[in-house]
């Protein structure tokens, strides 16, 4: 398997794979390099080896979600009735 390879053609969006080619550059290698790593570790857990899941959000948006959580609990935080109300303030 090893001695002799093929070629495959991936289509994929342009900004994707300019984003997708400068982290791999930055790990030290390139995208066929990545796919490879990729597939091989595919086979060897027998599956994707991540998870692949419907709305779960990152990290940035759950530390979004705890800081949103904090500040409705905050008795010293102003709260609005409406929008208008909110927009009124925003206007001062």
């Amino acid at each position: 398997m090893a001695g002799s390879t093929t070629n495959i053609s991936i289509r994929m969006d342009a900004d994707l794979k300019a984003q997708a080619d400068a982290l791999f550059n930055e790990l030290g290698m390139n995208l066929s390099t990545a796919f490879n790593i990729f597939v091989r570790q595919s086979l060897r857990e027998g599956r994707i080896p991540f998870d692949i899941s419907l709305n779960q959000p990152n990290a940035e948006t759950i530390a979004a979600m705890l800081e949103a959580e904090r500040i409705a609990k905050d008795p010293n935080v102003k709260g609005y009735s409406d929008v208008e109300e909110a927009l009124r303030e925003l206007n001062k």
